[in-house]
């Protein structure tokens, strides 16, 4: 090792009306409604646990409804040197870190395991051996890992070409062993492949110093495996002598950049050890794509680092990577309950605890694209109790003619038809990842009440169903990059019908039995007067962002009414107990909204598959869940 250097809430007598809202009321008034529900609680079914970090040894976790199959844990073990030290050897911090691993396997989804170099302060054998001893508990709980030479466990003189040491007498590896993809011929490197948010994914473990043939032979596996996003970990590569956090390429890690990084666009991220203190960077590869080049290492602190464990935290819906430090064996051993053990072993800077923004998809889609979801056939969506399912991929692209009759496929006869009232809905190729049809309809005209929308035909069964039995509403959307003030609040799906000629109390008289909405906040409204009382209710959503597709399901399981987006629970849903929605025998209107029995809006979405069921459906169950 070498050493571098949100106001509160309006009562009902005070709170404006939602048609303040929809002739442009101000924008306090839109505060105090919106905080309202929030006060009053999130119905039980809405809880979720949070996802973050959570302290020593504590891993974060994820909520209910989180989507684990694109998140996934790479731990990382930097230089462990000076807890192997001849004859001062004390294992138990490297034993409390790999316990910790094992005991949140799950709860972290540990896809693997990385080891930076320097495992010992100077390579020899009973050295090796205790670490050996340690690293039993990764093999027996058969965690995929890698291991790699640092300067102190081998002849820092030497290439990889050294032969035997009792390094690889105890870390040598075999492509007979599952995960390992390619060992080279020295035995000194190896190429790892796991599996992970629905992707293969590859670690390179280099050796300390890369002969002439080890850089051969690297190059070689990166361009056999050019298809997999890579890993790359070795000893050297960035110091961050300055102090400031801000890493440098060191004079061998420009050789590592120049010959094998910067030439392999599939190598996004490097991880190295060696120096101190830790440190990080961002540079342009040849395909002109960022590579995050990071150092991690910890053994100028107390009890030698006390084998600090790095924990890079993937979520692949989120395009993040949150990395955390953590000491285990803080939590595990007495002795380490000192002020001193606290002080150093804390580790909260920006250089050890911080996330990296990575659209993946994008990053990838030079040698690793993602493949395009097949559509899924209306068959796989009709759920039991289906009653209408629309769907507009089975219309020819370009704008919709006005004669067309949309099918519901559920074949209960809620068919669509096209209201002419300007600018014409247009059937576009695009499409949420989780939506089963491959097409939309783009709405909207120059002027809010302007634009063609449709409605439910003449006699519909849905017309007069007063969905008693419990409902589910879901919608697939887009809202477009200049969303503003002018589209709220303009509506995905509505009710004809007046809240006062239905007999509704508690609202706007003159807004519609039914409604599902968005604001000029872009954030979802569902207004709704149930048979079970007069009064109406709202449950409302976040601010959504614009250019982005998302899925809203609404639920009611004959006791309360519950809104999701992506599947998740929203906080601002009311516990008030409701049943079925109040109906005056009149049309369903996806797209349009209509205020005191006349059109106020057509919305300016792009909107997707749209499905209604005749009872409470579980997230599981939602059309977003392929």
């Amino acid at each position: 090792m070498t050493t571098p250097s949100q106001p509160p809430a309006q009562t009902s007598a005070t709170a404006p009306s939602r048609r303040a809202l929809l002739t442009g009321g101000s924008t306090a008034a839109l505060s105090g409604l919106l905080a309202a529900p929030a006060l009053a609680g999130a119905h039980p079914a809405a809880a979720s646990e949070g996802h973050g970090p959570q302290g020593h040894g504590k891993p974060g976790r994820r909520g209910p409804h989180a989507s684990p199959d694109l998140q996934f844990t790479l731990a990382v073990l930097p230089d462990t040197q000076y807890l192997f030290d001849d004859d001062s050897i004390v294992a138990e911090p490297l034993v409390a870190s790999l316990k910790y691993l094992r005991r949140h396997r799950d709860e972290l989804n540990l896809a693997f395991l990385a080891q930076l170099g320097d495992l010992t302060e100077s390579g020899l054998p009973h050295e090796m051996g205790a670490f050996d001893d340690a690293w039993s508990i990764v093999r027996r709980a058969r965690i995929p890992f890698s291991t790699l030479t640092g300067n102190h466990d081998v002849d820092s003189s030497t290439t990889d070409q050294r032969g035997r040491t009792p390094y690889l007498q105890h870390f040598g590896r075999s492509t007979r062993e599952p995960g390992v993809l390619a060992v080279s011929p020295d035995g000194y490197n190896t190429a790892h492949a796991f599996t992970a948010a629905g992707r293969e994914w590859m670690v390179l473990a280099l050796d300390w110093r890369l002969s002439e043939a080890g850089f051969a032979w690297a190059d070689t596996v990166l361009t056999r495996h050019r298809h997999l996003p890579t890993i790359l970990t070795t000893h050297d590569v960035i110091h961050a002598d300055h102090g400031d956090g801000v890493g440098h390429l060191s004079d061998y890690g420009q050789d590592v950049w120049d010959r094998l990084i910067r030439r392999h666009d599939h190598v996004f991220l490097s991880i190295n050890g060696h120096f101190w203190p830790t440190g990080r960077t961002v540079m342009t590869n040849d395909a002109g794509h960022e590579t995050h080049l990071h150092l991690a290492n910890y053994q100028q602190l107390y009890y030698g680092g006390a084998a600090a464990l790095r924990l890079y935290r993937f979520d692949l819906a989120r395009g993040v990577i949150d990395v955390e430090t953590v000491v285990p064996w803080l939590e595990t051993n007495e002795a380490a309950d000192c002020a001193l053990a606290r002080e150093e072993l804390t580790l909260t800077s920006d250089a050890d605890r911080f996330s990296v923004e990575i659209d993946f998809a994008e990053r990838f889609a030079g040698f690793a694209p993602e493949p395009t979801p097949q559509p899924r056939p209306a068959e796989a969506v009709l759920v039991r109790d289906t009653l209408a399912y629309w769907r507009w991929d089975q219309l020819p692209t370009g704008a919709l003619d006005r004669a067309a009759r949309i099918e519901d496929l559920s074949g209960h006869g809620n068919h669509l038809e096209v209201v002419s009232n300007g600018r014409r809905v247009e059937v576009v190729g695009e499409f949420h990842p989780g939506q089963p049809g491959h097409a939309s309809l783009a709405f909207g005209g120059a002027v809010k009440d302007a634009g063609d929308y449709l409605r439910t035909v003449a006699g519909a069964p849905l017309n007069d169903d007063e969905l008693e039995r419990g409902y589910t509403i879901e919608a697939f959307f887009r809202m477009p990059q200049d969303w503003s003030d002018r589209d709220a609040w303009t509506s995905l799906l509505s009710r004809q019908g007046s809240a006062g000629e239905a007999g509704g109390t508690g609202g706007d008289a003159e807004e519609p039995v039914v409604s599902l909405n968005l604001s000029g906040e872009r954030q979802l409204q569902f207004v709704s007067y149930p048979i079970s009382q007069r009064e109406g209710l709202t449950n409302w959503g976040h601010e959504l962002r614009t250019d982005r597709w998302w899925h809203v399901a609404v639920v009611n399981d004959r006791k309360h009414t519950t809104m999701y987006v992506e599947g998740c629970p929203v906080a601002r849903n009311p516990h008030t107990r409701n049943r079925g929605l109040r109906t005056l025998d009149r049309r369903w209107l996806v797209g349009g909204y209509e205020w005191d029995g006349v059109l106020d809006a057509v919305t300016r979405t792009t909107l997707g598959d749209v499905r209604i069921v005749g009872r409470a459906l579980s997230p599981r169950e939602f059309m977003n869940q392929r």
